[in-house]
């Protein structure tokens, strides 16, 4: 780890879940332009589908998600019933039942809602998509409020994936984070979900939370490890008060600064290869037996994915899908994306249509985030371009070439293991909305 470097990149930079990035969205594409999009899906290609809940019982402090917190269940029952109407309103559009290989829904806190209500729309989406026989089916789930009828639900309805939060296990960080969440009720959820039948599901982690240690942080990952996850993720808390008012709450002072979390993700990191976990990408660790692992690997709006399918179908307030000819986002209130829906219209607010060389440094973008190295060339020539249009890009990663965290063969890019940490900073010198350097925008890169 190059803690050396530490003050040289601390910069920020998007995490690459897309490109162009959600900043770059625009009010150019509308309602209009997604249905003329859905109507032009090829009905025999798979695609994908995620849905968002944007509620949860409780607010953690470290969120950046879209969500509110409730104890009412009716805005919830509502949302579900609009939720329904959205899946028929997007099918209809669409005109077939399209193949589903991914299902996922996020939030917020999925299971913030009734199970009677998951369970109805989950029979509309088999209704309204044809799932496939070796389709992943996943759902986000807060152990704190999973009900054992729930899980129950969960089996019934087909899910084979679960992602459970965790975030740290140590009393003192769940306090200074508003989460307190102790290892038994996560062994419960566990036991709630095996018991149904999930037996693939993931642990997500964080570091560089209020009061985290590099002790902390190793605890937190060989607990974690003892419950037998298929994956886990390590994500860098990004504390952006600015953005989400909530954050506020937390107290900066107890914050470790950029080389303290350096050492928080480099000690984890550590913790989970010995336990037998490889690495993926940035942030992620999977067991040698996950499909993760051997590939392809991809990445969308949930991370990395083995889903490489060209169209995600985004329902929901804040939802964002991906077709082949650009984004679309939804409406992130709630009651304008009701609104919406309610008029039998998508709640699509922004989104962008690909260029060409979108396209292409998208592709270059993806490789980089999934491998850690891409061939210029080879994907220039799929987009019929040469790679010459990249020179400025290979130009701007001279300084990271000299602090050996890159290197260059030819037109072969490759990340090294020091650099890896920097990867988002390697993407940015060929994210053309940033004219090849990270000028500010997104969470911290490192």
């Amino acid at each position: 780890m190059r803690y050396d470097l530490a003050a040289k990149y601390d910069l920020r930079a998007p995490r690459y879940t897309s490109y162009p990035t959600a900043p770059h969205f625009g009010p150019a594409v509308q309602a209009s332009t997604y249905r003329g999009w859905l109507r032009k899906l090829d009905p025999a290609e798979p695609v994908s589908l995620y849905l968002h809940v944007p509620f949860c019982r409780h607010l953690c402090w470290f969120c950046g998600c879209n969500t509110a917190a409730t104890r009412l269940e009716a805005p919830v029952a509502a949302y579900a019933a609009r939720l329904g109407e959205e899946i028929d309103l997007v099918t209809d559009a669409v005109g077939a039942r399209l193949p589903l290989r991914h299902l996922h829904w996020g939030g917020g806190s999925p299971t913030r809602m009734a199970a009677a209500d998951m369970a109805t729309l989950m029979a509309q989406v088999a209704k309204r998509f044809a799932i496939q026989d070796d389709a992943e089916i996943a759902i986000e789930i807060d152990p704190r409020t999973l009900a054992p009828e729930f899980a129950a639900m969960l089996g019934e309805a087909g899910f084979n994936r679960a992602s459970i939060g965790v975030q740290d296990f140590d009393p003192v960080v769940q306090r200074a984070i508003n989460r307190v969440q102790t290892v038994a009720i996560t062994a419960h959820a566990i036991d709630a979900l095996h018991a149904a039948g999930i037996s693939d599901f993931n642990l997500d982690l964080m570091y560089g939370l209020p009061h985290q240690t590099e002790a902390s942080v190793v605890r937190t990952a060989e607990t974690a490890m003892a419950f037998g996850p298929s994956r886990i993720s390590l994500f860098g808390y990004a504390h952006v008060p600015w953005m989400k008012r909530h954050q506020r709450l937390i107290d900066e002072s107890a914050l470790p600064g950029t080389i303290d979390r350096l050492r928080q993700f480099d000690a984890a990191r550590r913790a989970l290869e010995r336990g037998g976990y490889v690495m993926v990408g940035l942030d992620h660790f999977a067991h040698p037996s996950d499909p993760l692992v051997a590939g392809p690997r991809y990445r969308n709006f949930q991370g990395y994915t083995t889903d490489g399918a060209a169209t995600l179908i985004g329902v929901g307030a804040s939802a964002i899908g991906s077709l082949p000819q650009g984004y679309v986002q939804n409406a992130s209130e709630v009651p304008a994306w009701r609104k919406a829906i309610e008029s039998h219209q998508p709640a699509i607010v922004r989104g962008v249509a690909l260029s060409d060389d979108d396209r292409l440094r998208r592709a270059v973008i993806e490789r980089l985030m999934c491998d850690l190295a891409v061939d210029l060339d080879a994907v220039a020539r799929r987009f019929f371009r040469d790679p010459e249009d990249l020179a400025p890009s290979i130009d701007a990663l001279a300084p990271l070439v000299e602090d050996g965290l890159v290197a260059i063969d030819g037109w072969r890019v490759t990340v090294s293991d020091d650099g890896r940490t920097f990867l988002r900073l390697v993407c940015a010198a060929f994210d053309a909305y940033l004219a090849g350097a990270a000028q500010g925008q997104g969470s911290k890169a490192l």
